[in-house]
This record gives C-alpha cells, structure tokens and sequence, in this order.
C-alpha cells in the first residue's frame, strides 16, 4: 500500500524538508487588516512580525478551506493509496475536522487523520516520522500505532513575552495583564487535553527559560535519546544561543530551531519561545 502524508503549515516544517520527503501541506491564514495570507506560502514569519508590530489590532486566523483539503485528496488519489493527515491540536482549530470531512468526500482513498494534540514543530516530529515510515512502505495503521506510541513521551512549553496578546486574544483578564507586566511574570503554557494552558508562573524571562529547560533535563535523564526542538518568535539569536547552552548540557539531546510562524504567532506574540522533545528509538 503506498501512502501520502499531509499535514498544515503550524508544523512549519521548511519546504526543503517536505520536497525530499514528499510531505505535502495545507495552509492556515492569517488576516492583517482587510488582507489575507497563506502562512508559508504568501507570508513568512519575519515578514509577518515586521507587518503587525505596529498594528493596534489583533490579526485573525482561518484554518484551510474543505475544498484545499478536497483538491490536496483528489491530487493524492492518482498516485496512492491511502493518506495520513496530521494536524494542529483539534481543541484549538477545527483543521483536523476539515481534513476529516474531506476524506469522507473523496473516491478511492483511505484517509487516516491524527490528532496531535499540539503545534508547532513538535507537531512537525509526528509527519517527519509518519513521512520516513510511508517511504520505507510501512501501513497508515503501523505508523498510527507508532504516532500513537510517541505522544506518550511527546512534551512542549511555550514562553509569551508580552501578556497583551494573550490578553487580547481572550485567554486573560484585564487585571491579569496589567499585575503581570508590572511584574515581569512570564507565563510558562503547555498543552493539555489539547488546548493551550497556564503551566506555572515564572518571574523573568530568564527564569522562564531556566525553568523550561529543567524540564528538559529531567526527561533527558530517564531516556537515552531525545529529539528537541526550540522554538522562536522571531528571536533567532536568542534561539541560536539557548541552543549552544543547552546542547553543552545534555549530550544524548539532538537539537533543532524552529520558529513560532503567522497563525500561532497571532496568539503568542512577538518574542515567545518554546522548547518541545520526544524520547526517539
């Protein structure tokens, strides 16, 4: 059985990388005033960062319309058999439902969608491990056994570095916002039953950090190998540096940066960063 591999653009996974593995992606969009973007496609992220800075209101996101989906399936069903579509958490976007219906749409090809339950690059460890097995000829219910099998060790904490977007996108109170400006509080979140929440409070971003990455370290010390990734805001050099520290301490970890893209950038803001791992074989 041959089988495709489809996820969104929140797995900003570089277009390199999709070509060699013949990932094939579906855009969100963001909306910045009476315009509208395909992350990734029409829009970069530091070409976003540069656009909304200064915007007083806050740029809205889309997830893929059925018929992108529809199209993506119809192209896939000429050459395979099956497809397995990985997307962004389904407790903070209806894509998955999107990829699901257009499954149901579509003739002669199974479709197999997988909830991640997260975003971001550490979305992006579920296709590029889906995408090896698929070329090796592996069966969609092998690799879902396998996805299924890594979400177990799958981890991921995001830093916002401004709580006005968080504020403005509805997940905090006024009051909030203001008390933790004041006082530098820079909230840690995580995924959980797949939204994003608080998952503690830390005093400074370099506290944060620290906090973060002791996590990481934790889990670094019950596997033999992790695979992590760090994940910016349009912050590299900081993402560059946090990188050398890191990989200075933890020697069984391999590393990567990615960056927050259009769509989850609209939530986070400019200057969050995150860091996410899974246990590998």
């Amino acid at each position: 059985m041959k089988t495709a591999i489809v996820t969104d653009s929140t797995a900003y996974i570089p277009k390199e990388i999709r070509e060699k593995l013949d990932i094939r992606m579906v855009p969100l969009s963001v909306v910045i005033g009476n315009d509208t973007y395909k992350e990734e496609i029409d829009i970069n992220a530091t070409e976003f960062y540069d656009k909304v800075r200064n915007e007083r209101t806050l740029p809205k996101t889309s997830q893929p319309a059925l018929g992108d989906f529809v199209s993506t399936f119809e192209e896939l069903s000429k050459n395979y058999d099956a497809v397995i579509s990985i997307h962004l958490s389904s407790g903070i976007s209806g894509t998955l439902a999107g990829a699901k219906q257009a499954g149901e749409i579509v003739d002669n090809l199974n479709v197999y969608t997988f909830d991640s339950e997260i975003s971001c690059m550490v979305q992006g460890f579920y296709v590029l491990k889906a995408a090896q097995m698929a070329k090796k000829g592996a069966h969609p219910e092998e690799i879902l056994q396998e996805l299924n099998t890594m979400k177990q060790t799958i981890r991921a904490y995001f830093m916002v570095d401004n709580l006005d977007h968080l504020h403005r996108g509805g997940r905090l109170n006024g009051i909030e916002r203001v008390i933790g400006n004041v006082l530098q509080v820079k909230p840690i979140l995580h995924f959980e039953n797949k939204i994003i929440v608080p998952f503690e409070k830390v005093r400074t971003r370099k506290k944060a950090m620290k906090r973060i990455a002791d996590l990481l370290q934790e889990d670094a010390n019950k596997y033999a190998k992790l695979q992590a990734t760090i994940i910016h805001a349009n912050n590299e050099q900081e993402a560059i540096a946090w990188k050398t520290e890191l990989e200075a301490n933890l020697p069984n970890v391999e590393f990567t940066i990615s960056y927050f893209g259009p769509v989850i950038g609209t939530h986070l803001g400019e200057g969050s960063m995150g860091l996410g791992w899974v246990k590998t074989n």
